[in-house]
């Protein structure tokens, strides 16, 4: 009995990682800053500040803005990796977070904390087409794209797992602005674009579907 229990708890993690988006052979992995963990802005102050922000400046982002960004959406909060910034059902983490930038387009790696590049062209004006024209995303420094595997909360929960899913995209989104604010910058949720087209000018695994897209920078 002990060996069958054990032979499925394999079988398990093994289909778990199988769902994981890997990581291609070919990319380049830039090693992000370590995230700022204690910083002076308090979340009152950024709830009080959050505003909608659609026009910026041309002013790029720093690598620890980057950094801090990401780790706000996705990024691991305890000493042994298993815990996330944001609630998932199961712990089960179907998220996947995409950083397009006007030198290159990234996927974030929450493990490691580094952005595996995926295009080394600006896809910035693409993403904005598949948006119906927002100039928001175009003229942005960096878009955030919030993307889910979907299979990774169904397989336990059924068709709620898309549910979970939904939800913990909007605790991603609000984590990611409020640490804008924080950090001095703009940010606007856009849920209005075209899933194929952003699919396709991303190059998602046909299995990450899109569920936001929220551009950051400096307001205009």
């Amino acid at each position: 009995m002990l060996v069958v229990l054990v032979l499925m708890l394999v079988l398990i993690q093994k289909e778990r990682e199988a769902k994981e988006i890997e990581k291609s052979s070919a990319s380049q992995v830039i090693q992000l800053p370590q995230p700022v963990k204690k910083g002076g802005f308090s979340v009152e102050a950024a709830i009080l500040k959050r505003r909608s922000r659609r026009e910026f400046s041309g002013q790029a982002l720093k690598c620890e803005q980057v950094s801090q960004l990401l780790w706000a959406a996705q990024g691991i909060t305890d000493p042994d990796g298993s815990m996330r910034a944001v609630p998932s059902a199961g712990a089960l983490y179907p998220l996947e977070i995409y950083a397009v930038c006007p030198e290159s387009t990234y996927h974030y790696l929450p493990k490691e904390h580094s952005l595996e590049r995926i295009s080394d062209k600006d896809l910035r004006s693409d993403l904005s087409n598949a948006a119906m024209g927002q100039t928001s995303i175009l003229d942005a420094p960096m878009d955030i794209v919030i993307t889910a595997v979907f299979e990774r909360t169904t397989a336990k929960y059924g068709e709620r797992g898309i549910r979970y899913a939904h939800m913990e995209a909007g605790h991603c989104a609000q984590n990611i602005q409020l640490q804008a604010v924080a950090l001095g910058l703009g940010s606007v949720p856009v849920g209005a674009f075209s899933d194929d087209g952003v699919s396709k000018v991303l190059g998602l695994p046909a299995e990450c579907k899109p569920l936001y897209i929220i551009p950051v920078g400096y307001p205009q």
